[in-house]
């Protein structure tokens, strides 16, 4: 069984500000796999808070550096996507193959989409005299 009672908040595992455990369960055998967190209304401040830190730096990044992380993110969930399928198997009931083969796949495949998009969208278009700049 995992125990996942932790919030990944403003780049560090924190504890929720009041604890609310709630059981997981696997819908195909009926048995308890883990246990998680419920988030309340403080947890969900605090990661409001963080996430628009977070986003003064963002929204100033170069397209390169915004690939760059993408990049990260999508080698990290290759080394993890087999958990992430076994993660899912057990908290949907689903078959393992399937988890594998469609949802942790997906997943991987909304990354990949991502990437794709940084690297061909047309950020800046010259216009009759004008040039457009998307950020």
């Amino acid at each position: 069984m995992y125990d996942n009672r932790r919030f990944y908040i403003d780049g560090a595992w924190v504890a929720p500000a009041t604890a609310s455990d709630c059981p997981v369960i696997n819908p195909a055998t009926g048995e308890p796999i883990g246990t998680i967190s419920l988030g309340s209304a403080a947890d969900v401040d605090r990661a409001v808070t963080a996430a628009r830190r977070a986003f003064a730096d963002y929204s100033t990044s170069t397209i390169p550096e915004r690939m760059a992380l993408i990049d990260r993110v999508i080698a990290a969930y290759q080394r993890r996507q087999d958990d992430i399928a076994h993660a899912i198997s057990d908290e949907m009931g689903a078959p393992l193959a399937f988890a594998r083969r469609s949802q942790a796949a997906l997943g991987l495949g909304h990354l990949k989409t991502i990437r794709e998009v940084l690297e061909t969208f047309p950020f800046t278009e010259d216009r009759e005299g004008l040039r457009l700049i998307r950020e």
